[in-house]
């Protein structure tokens, strides 16, 4: 209950607004990749939907329903390592698939480039949209890229995270892989911050809960 009694003098007030920032989410608060941990074994994952590569409205809580969840992050359709991993995937489908897991795979890309990337793999699995880094980030894996590593995929391989991403802060997910029980717990993670390290298809199926 607010007491009757308060009174904040105008003169005050205009000062304090004029210090709050627009964006709470200002570049500052970007984690750096070493400060990235990721979601951990034993954690439940939020309440999660996005678009999926034909614009439609996915719910993780209905494909887990189904059974459990193989999730990956990659960083775009730009990354030959990540075209790579996924097609690993897809060549591994149907062995999945016997598992009873359903596959999703995660970018910050907008959905223009979710179809290249679909072009780019085959991929017979979801694709969804990470709208503002809301997924990486509640997965602890969004970090803010240094400078030389921008300049570096600029150069190397003609990227422009600021034309092909979510917004243009430039930032990216740790290209970790994660297994959800038919409870909403991870049970198994593959996360490295060294972008060319990725989970092995191996690795994955041997981890898959029974």
């Amino acid at each position: 209950m607010i007491s009757k009694n308060i009174f904040v003098p105008f003169f005050i007030v205009i000062p304090l607004l004029i210090l709050t920032p627009v964006n709470a989410y200002s570049q500052n608060d970007y984690k750096k990749l070493e400060d990235v941990k990721g979601l951990a074994v034993g954690q439940k994952i939020p309440t999660i939907e996005a678009l999926n590569q034909f614009n439609q409205v996915v719910r993780l809580n209905d494909l887990l329903s189904e059974g459990p969840l193989v999730i990956v992050f990659y960083r775009g359709f730009w990354c030959p390592l990540c075209n790579k991993h996924l097609s690993d995937l897809q060549q591994s489908l149907e062995e999945l698939k016997t598992k009873g897991v359903n596959i999703v795979a995660v970018s910050p890309e907008r959905p223009e480039y979710l179809i290249q990337t679909l072009e780019n793999t085959g991929a017979q699995f979801t694709l969804l949209y990470d709208e503002d880094y809301e997924i990486s980030n509640a997965f602890n894996l969004s970090f803010q890229p240094d400078q030389a590593t921008i300049d570096m995929l600029g150069e190397m391989l003609s990227v422009d995270l600021t034309k092909y991403h979510s917004d243009e802060s430039q930032r990216l997910p740790v290209p970790a892989t994660y297994i959800i029980n038919s409870d909403g717990m991870v049970v198994w993670r593959q996360f490295d911050p060294d972008y060319r390290k990725r989970s092995e298809i191996s690795e994955i199926i041997k981890n898959i809960p029974q």
